[in-house]
């Protein structure tokens, strides 16, 4: 059975209603799940959807159950698309998958291109980070993420993020990494303070991971695998990390000034930024970037994927990462 014809008959048992699938497309990217575009014609009007797929193998080891129900529990929060259906066996549609809505009439540009958001950056980048801060707002207690998502304690959210992150590098390090070694064993020596709110971190919050509409508004915050709970103020030292800044060190995410940007995250949090602790989950947030880049060079090379996006994070970003890393290093033992 095709994966056409998978779909129809599941939404079909879905809806209780025939409904048949046009338009199937692949979507290109994407490290931990096959994503797909398409229409579902049923009951005479057509619905934008999209499928999220598990692939024959993963690159970031990420719960399928916990991204969907992430969308379902921010969904009316910040702007998601509206979570469908998740199906984590693997009889529909051979492999785990889940559903939600398709946003149309948005653009999601690289954060490898300069300045992309031209006379509207200022607008987007006031909305990128109150969005951000109003995620770090969310009580989550009672909502579907709680069913799965383990909470960690205020002092021990840090601990749980490197040790996680830790365990990639040195699962899949193809090579020594001594600048990053030397940034684990900072990190251990100095933990920052207990986090003031235990929230819901999207885990990959940057440019690149949300779409506009071209003229100043934000659509969608997009790609929510690494969804878990902890201290807010990782998503906001990641959303801030100079490898998005489209090559422009005066403005956080090529958006908005760094002063700016905190301030908005400041007044739709409700949280005080922590000078010492997003020192600390800034070079935390580097070392993570390590991670990621060490496993899509350990995927490229052992041949499970071929998408030339691993083998340049492997290369070009991971060197990226490694000045961002020395330079903070610099810094912290200048200070």
């Amino acid at each position: 059975m095709s994966l056409q014809q998978g779909l129809e008959t599941y939404l079909t048992e879905l809806w209780g209603a025939p409904t048949t699938v046009a338009n199937l497309a692949r979507i290109p990217g994407g490290a931990s799940r096959e994503t797909y575009r398409f229409d579902a014609l049923v009951d005479g009007r057509s619905r934008g959807l999209i499928l999220r797929r598990d692939p024959p193998g993963g690159l970031l080891e990420t719960d399928r159950r916990l991204e969907f129900l992430a969308f379902k529990t921010v969904h009316g929060h910040v702007p998601v698309p509206e979570a469908i259906a998740l199906e984590e066996g693997d009889s529909a549609l051979e492999r785990p998958f889940f559903l939600m809505e398709r946003v149309d009439g948005g653009v999601v540009p690289s954060p490898f291109v300069v300045l992309p958001y031209g006379d509207h950056a200022q607008a987007l980048g006031e909305q990128f980070f109150a969005t951000l801060g109003r995620l770090a707002a969310l009580n989550h207690e009672g909502t579907p993420f709680r069913e799965a998502a383990p909470e960690p304690a205020l002092d021990d959210c840090w601990r749980v993020a490197l040790d996680h992150w830790s365990d990639v590098i040195e699962a899949d390090e193809l090579h020594p990494q001594p600048i990053v070694r030397a940034a684990i064993r900072h990190l251990r020596r100095n933990p920052p303070p207990p986090a003031q709110r235990i929230s819901i971190v999207h885990g990959d919050y940057r440019t690149g991971n949300f779409m506009h509409d071209g003229q100043g508004a934000i659509l969608a915050i997009l790609d929510w695998e690494m969804a878990h709970l902890g201290d807010p103020l990782e998503d906001l030292g990641w959303a801030c990390d100079p490898l998005w800044n489209h090559f422009d060190d005066t403005r956080v995410g090529g958006m908005i000034a760094p002063d700016q940007a905190l301030a908005t995250w400041e007044a739709a949090s409700g949280l005080t930024v922590d000078p010492a602790a997003l020192a600390w989950w800034s070079l935390f947030n580097a070392v993570k970037g390590q991670a990621i880049w060490t496993s899509a060079a350990k995927a490229y090379r052992d041949g499970g994927f071929t998408d030339p996006v691993l083998a340049i994070s492997g290369w070009y970003t991971a060197r990226r990462h490694d000045l961002i890393l020395a330079d903070r290093l610099a810094a912290l033992e200048a200070f």
